[in-house]
């Protein structure tokens, strides 16, 4: 059931009411709704497999409360152990077919395991086990927080599927505090829904047709064709993304919760490393202080920093799957931040003029755009073909004929892409806006985008691309 579907917001609906009246009178109550109900969407989701979730949140807060107890070496002892059972399970379906291939043609044997299946949500979910402890570790996060509060906080539906991944010192202040949701948080949250919808539902659904014929067989495409399927992939996976990760936030803000953005216009980045400070924030950071920093940041020179910087960017890759494109897409950024990182002090000499910045946003957006290549391809040989018809097999002339036949392709890519520069400042105005405007003006706009997402449904789209993830 996903977060686009009549069929989910049918239920949301009815979920809502029912946690309105809880939320005003028993938190331990309303807690153990949301809690079921998060507990059944993921076994919706995954079936007997959802069996992981509750095992992960009970060994790992049963774990991380003993840790408590002890100093020095133990604890540390105690953090490892936590951190290695929570990876397990992520680790074996996520990369144990993988392994299992590469030893049986190293070794010319035939093992073979039972079929696995990707838990939908397990990368999240592990990944905010993970933090919760080290904060605690750490005496980042010192509050003690019982079974019921932790599994809310691990299952909280809103977040399972598509994050952001959540830190315990924002989430669990907040469902400890009894205020009630203001108007303005209301508002706040049906904005953000609806402008996941129209990036999800009309526009990433819309354009990943075409671009899903490019990357499984660029050769029988010309080179503009295979340009446009690469700029095409390029929106959709941002606007996919970042879509469901609106409607996530919004449905977490219509409960009461206020969650940290994860996109912040990842497109108009100066540079590569602005682009993973506006980009899956909540992955970076987490990357940042989880990986890159414990192996010793940017404090021991700048080749240790170098290392530091690649190792972080391998398993950034490597989180997305265990595909070689993955490893070589977080490798690409690794040393494109390595660079950026070592011509700093030039680069800072260079004026900061209008034009300087438009040529900035466009080495940069390059660089991302052929990286998406790497990304989504599912080999090397077809990002080759892809990048050969693109720089071999041109053809200018044939971009009248693909205009003439995919006009509203054409139309939905440029005005989406003139959006993605819009400034903040005048997306915050909108925001605030349609968040003080008139109720009927709010009911006609989500009915609008509803209208649009009903228009533009194709049932032959990937639901959501960071499932698979």
């Amino acid at each position: 059931m996903l977060f686009t579907s009549i069929e989910f917001w049918g239920v949301f609906i009815v979920f809502l009411m029912i946690f309105a009246l809880l939320r005003r009178s028993t938190r331990t109550g309303m807690m153990l709704y949301v809690t079921i109900v998060s507990l059944g969407f993921f076994y919706y989701a995954n079936g007997w497999l959802m069996q992981t979730l509750p095992l992960t949140a009970l060994v790992s807060w049963s774990l991380t409360k003993a840790m408590r107890q002890y100093n020095g070496s133990k604890r540390k002892a105690f953090l490892t152990s936590i951190i290695l059972l929570d990876l397990a399970p992520l680790v074996y379906f996520k990369y144990a077919g993988f392994v299992v291939f590469g030893l049986n043609r190293m070794l010319e044997s035939n093992f073979a395991l039972p079929d696995i299946v990707l838990p939908v949500g397990i990368s999240f979910y592990t990944f905010q086990a993970i933090s919760y402890s080290v904060d605690i570790y750490r005496n980042r996060f010192t509050q003690d927080v019982s079974f019921l509060e932790y599994i809310f906080y691990l299952s909280f539906f809103p977040l399972l599927f598509a994050g952001p991944i959540t830190r315990a010192e924002t989430f669990f202040p907040q469902i400890r505090r009894q205020q009630p949701v203001s108007e303005r948080m209301l508002y706040y949250g049906l904005w953000l829904i609806i402008i996941g919808i129209l990036k999800k539902a009309v526009v990433a659904d819309y354009i990943a047709q075409y671009n899903n014929w490019i990357f499984d067989s660029p050769l029988t495409y010309s080179g503009f064709e295979n340009l446009m399927g690469l700029l095409g992939f390029s929106m959709q996976i941002y606007l996919d993304f970042s879509g469901y990760t609106d409607i996530s936030i919004g449905m977490a803000a219509l409960m009461g919760i206020r969650l940290r953005e994860n996109f912040c216009f990842p497109y108009q980045s100066l540079n590569v490393t602005e682009f993973w400070r506006r980009w899956h924030i909540s992955l970076s950071t987490w990357f940042r202080d989880y990986v890159y920093i414990p192996l010793g940041g940017n404090k021991n020179g700048k080749i240790r920093t170098g290392i530091h910087c690649l190792v972080t960017f391998l398993l950034v890759g490597i989180w997305h799957g265990s595909s070689i494109m993955f490893a070589l897409w977080g490798l690409l950024h690794g040393m494109a931040l390595v660079i950026h990182k070592s011509m700093q002090h030039w680069l800072e000499r260079i004026p900061n003029t209008w034009f300087t910045k438009v040529l900035c946003i466009l080495v940069t957006g390059l660089f991302i755009v052929c990286s998406w290549a790497v990304f989504r391809s599912p080999d090397i040989e077809t990002a080759s073909t892809l990048f050969r018809q693109i720089f071999t097999n041109f053809k200018p002339e044939s971009i009248p004929a693909f205009w003439a036949m995919r006009p509203t392709w054409m139309l939905i890519m440029v005005v989406s892409g003139l959006l993605l520069f819009i400034r903040e400042r005048y997306y915050n105005r909108m925001m605030i806006k349609f968040i003080y405007s008139p109720w009927l003006m709010k009911l006609l706009a989500f009915a609008f985008v509803v209208q649009l997402a009903i228009e533009f449904h194709t049932s032959n789209i990937t639901p959501f691309l960071y499932y698979n993830f």
